[in-house]
């Protein structure tokens, strides 16, 4: 007669494993919940003391400071995106060293690179406010990238006293830093009109700007200077990031305040077009994509021709997916929820933004 002690094993084993795979599957599920805890503060932001203040008379308090005159005709004033995952702070100190080291080995090449060609590169750090804190609507975290903002602004002012001397400039605000630059915009240049005149684009990139009243006109042809190219990006078929994306939106109200998008229609820029526009543009009009990720400061990357077409829908820009391998977003949880590291239209930037400063220069000789 067969002893219960074997049968019992049996049953155990199937029924551990049962239970292994049940536990695997809720923490797959609920992974960024359960990062996202741990990234958390759990201080409120009225009694959290932030780093100290940078000092953007020193050399230190910039990623990217040129020290002399350049024969390159324009500048460009650079907000990065985040870098800072979080933990204890809800702003980073400006010496993180892993947030210094992703703006250096990701953002910058991916990001800075496609304008390296019309200017040179002012990229202040600041006080950014944590990747928490952008995965939440919690005042707490408004109030954290309220905060980030004040650094911008005095990093720009700063640029502008010591480094402008007069010429005409590019802003450029990724995610983040789009968010930033786009309050810069509103306050910045009505405190000084003569700014405008200067200015030969902005550039938001995955950044959420409202279509009614945005800080500059639209940008509605490649021949056009002076105007504003922002933009939000999801994939093509990812319909519930579409909505995730204009659900959780914050936009600046004109108290200085973020307040949520809501059902106001959002800005969309296309980069294959060069124009606020919602006519589709084909992979065939694409410049080229780059992964410039880990590249030597300053190198030029392959591009990848004709890989993705480009249409805005609802305010969004849908892209369709890409086939290359080094064009899928990789990494943990906070890298990808992160702007990736390669930059599906890097090519297109460089060419657009050559375009503006013909565009800008032309008007000025036309003005004499």
């Amino acid at each position: 007669m067969e002893s219960p002690a074997p049968r019992r094993r049996g049953w155990l084993l199937p029924g551990a494993l049962g239970l292994l795979a049940l536990l695997a599957a809720a923490v797959f599920a609920f992974w960024g919940d359960l990062v996202s805890t741990v990234l958390d503060p759990k201080v409120p932001f009225q009694t959290y003391s932030p780093p100290p203040q940078p000092d953007y008379a020193l050399a230190s308090a910039w990623y990217l400071r040129p020290a002399s005159v350049s024969t390159r005709q324009a500048d460009i004033f650079f907000v990065a995106p985040t870098t800072y995952d979080g933990g204890r702070n809800w702003n980073a100190r400006i010496d993180h060293p892993a947030a210094a080291a992703q703006f250096r080995e990701v953002m910058a090449p991916n990001y800075v690179g496609p304008f390296v060609g019309v200017g040179r590169v002012f990229a202040p750090r600041y006080r950014q406010a944590s990747l928490y804190s952008l995965t939440t609507l919690r005042e707490d975290a408004r109030e954290a990238r309220q905060f980030a903002y004040a650094d911008v602004r005095r990093a720009f002012r700063d640029y502008l006293a010591r480094d402008n001397g007069g010429r005409p400039f590019y802003i450029v605000g990724v995610e983040q830093g789009g968010t930033l630059a786009a309050r810069l915009l509103s306050e910045e240049f009505v405190n000084d009109p003569r700014l405008e005149t200067r200015l030969v684009a902005a550039y938001l990139i995955e950044t959420i700007v409202p279509a009614e009243n945005p800080p500059l006109l639209p940008c509605v042809e490649r021949r056009e200077a002076g105007c504003l190219a922002a933009w939000a990006s999801v994939r093509e078929g990812d319909f519930e990031a579409s909505e995730h994306l204009r659900d959780r939106a914050l936009v600046w109200n004109t108290q200085g305040e973020l307040v949520n998008l809501s059902s106001r229609p959002a800005m969309c820029f296309n980069p294959l077009l060069g124009a606020v526009s919602d006519q589709p543009a084909a992979a065939r009009l694409h410049l080229g994509a780059a992964n410039a990720t880990g590249l030597e400061w300053g190198a030029r990357p392959a591009f990848m021709m004709r890989k993705v077409s480009a249409q805005c829908r609802n305010g969004v820009l849908v892209v369709s997916r890409p086939r290359s391998a080094d064009l899928q977003q990789r990494g943990s949880w906070a890298d990808r929820r992160k702007v990736p590291g390669f930059n599906l239209f890097y090519a297109d930037l460089d060419a657009d933004s050559k375009a503006r400063l013909a565009a800008w220069n032309a008007r000025q000789q036309g003005q004499q």
